[in-house]
């Protein structure tokens, strides 16, 4: 009698056991594969490219590299003797465009006021129109000089942003072309981090969803909102051959991994005394409205659990 009640009593704790500990492995299931979260994410920035508008040998470089600039601020001087000597041959051109015109205009009034048919009707028109022809070129010169001011401006090159010169390799004596690209300034006011969420997992977000964001390396959390969620990202499958046609890989694997989806945050604030750069590591992670990790109820678990099943046997 005491036997069978001792056979009872371990069957009823061992029993126990087993049901907190499918419980446990049924809930882990779901935190680990189908919770709102993931390590994979990382710090993120938009970066000005800045390229001169003319072209020159840089004579002076006004910035250093990781320095903090203001919008408006000279990064490096080009040289200023070629396009000075454009801007006095466009006013010199100006000044000249201006007396044939003035003569012009006199030349066609005086014939103008002449009566009778001392001066024909066609010779008054050429007149009136050799006049105008004058205040035509009279105008483009006008329009030459402003260029060549405009240009003459643009030997200093200036930031386009506040932000942080990064990168910087120039130094004077480098040659400048127009139109290239050779410096970069961080817009510090852009920063966002990317979460790569599984795929699995990105049912359950949506747009303004709370994220904590705790970036490698720093002890407090950063908070920010989901901002948009990527609709699309490159597959080799969609690759076409030079006829046109799609680039199908024959190989299939059993094990399929699922794919990683970005998806934008937006930090709400960043602390003043955290050193942010991009290219950082964070774990992202989407929580309630009191800052707790978002997660399933118990039978909405025991479902995603059962339907994992389903689907790794194949069957749905």
């Amino acid at each position: 009698m005491l036997s069978s009640a001792h056979r009872l009593i371990r069957f009823t704790i061992t029993l126990c056991i087993l049901v907190v500990a499918a419980l446990v492995v049924v809930i882990l299931w779901d935190y680990y594969t189908a919770s709102p979260w993931t390590r994979n994410g990382q710090v993120r920035v938009q970066v000005a490219n800045i390229a001169p508008r003319v072209s020159g040998q840089i004579l002076d470089v006004r910035v250093k590299d990781n320095q903090f600039v203001h919008k408006g601020d000279v990064l490096y001087v080009i040289d200023p003797f070629d396009f000075k000597v454009a801007l006095d041959t466009a006013k010199a051109r100006v000044a000249e465009r201006k007396a044939d015109l003035e003569f012009r205009v006199v030349q066609a009034q005086w014939r103008k006021a002449i009566p009778g048919t001392a001066v024909s009707v066609e010779e008054k028109r050429q007149f009136e129109a050799l006049s105008q022809q004058m205040q035509a070129q009279y105008d483009a010169a006008q329009a030459a000089e402003r260029q060549a001011a405009i240009n003459l401006e643009r030997t200093e090159v200036r930031s386009s942003i506040d932000g942080i010169v990064t990168n910087l390799i120039m130094r004077p004596g480098d040659f400048a072309t127009a139109g290239v690209v050779n410096i970069h300034i961080i817009d510090t006011s852009s920063y966002w981090v990317d979460g790569y969420f599984e795929e699995t997992k990105v049912h359950d977000l949506d747009e303004g969803d709370l994220v904590r964001m705790d970036l490698m390396g720093y002890h407090d959390p950063l908070f920010g909102h989901v901002e948009s969620i990527t609709r699309g990202i490159a597959t080799n499958n969609a690759l076409v051959n030079k006829q046109g046609l799609p680039t199908i890989d024959p190989v299939y694997t059993w094990v399929r991994l699922a794919q990683r989806i970005p998806v934008r945050v937006k930090i709400d604030k960043i602390p003043d005394d955290l050193t942010l750069a991009a290219g950082m590591t964070a774990t992202v992670t989407v929580v309630s409205e009191e800052g707790n990790r978002r997660h399933r109820s118990t039978h909405a678990a025991f479902q995603h659990f059962g339907d994992d099943i389903r689907h790794l046997f194949g069957h749905r």
